[in-house]
């Protein structure tokens, strides 16, 4: 059938290649790529964020403690004088990022010790990921001159 032919009702056909395959319809392809692609990207960086609060809480938490030992192992001092100094360090550096922080603090004849535990803010609400740190040193004893411990 010539153009001229063709009745000037009719709709012109598309042109088909001979030898090549049938394109499938692609459209709305795009869309649903991104229902589930940008979730799991929000999931990831949320994850992220996570890990960075983690891990902050994480230095937070050693920082009040060798803070702590280091005020609690000097001559004269007490384990409360170890735990009130690391409250006090803890109060500065940001409570809300160590959350249900608990202080405790031993003192022997040697050796002080700070633990700190807590928990690390979330973000999500779902899990609560644990912090923990650990600072020990030795009691600080002065001797008189030429003598050893």
């Amino acid at each position: 059938m010539t153009a001229a032919a063709r009745s000037p009702d009719l709709p012109a056909q598309p042109r088909r290649r001979v030898g090549c395959a049938l394109k499938h319809d692609e459209r709305g392809a795009v869309s649903a790529e991104l229902v589930i692609a940008t979730p799991l990207l929000l999931l990831l960086i949320m994850g992220v964020i996570q890990f960075a609060l983690w891990e902050h809480a994480e230095h937070i938490a050693s920082a009040v403690a060798q803070q702590g030992v280091a005020v609690g192992r000097l001559q004269g001092e007490t384990a409360a004088g170890g735990q009130a100094q690391a409250q006090s360090v803890l109060n500065q550096l940001g409570p809300s990022v160590l959350a249900d922080a608990h202080i405790t603090a031993t003192r022997t004849g040697a050796t002080t010790t700070i633990t700190v535990t807590g928990r690390a803010e979330s973000i999500v609400g779902v899990f609560a990921l644990p912090v923990k740190a650990v600072a020990v040193g030795p009691d600080e004893q002065f001797t008189a001159a030429g003598r050893g411990p």
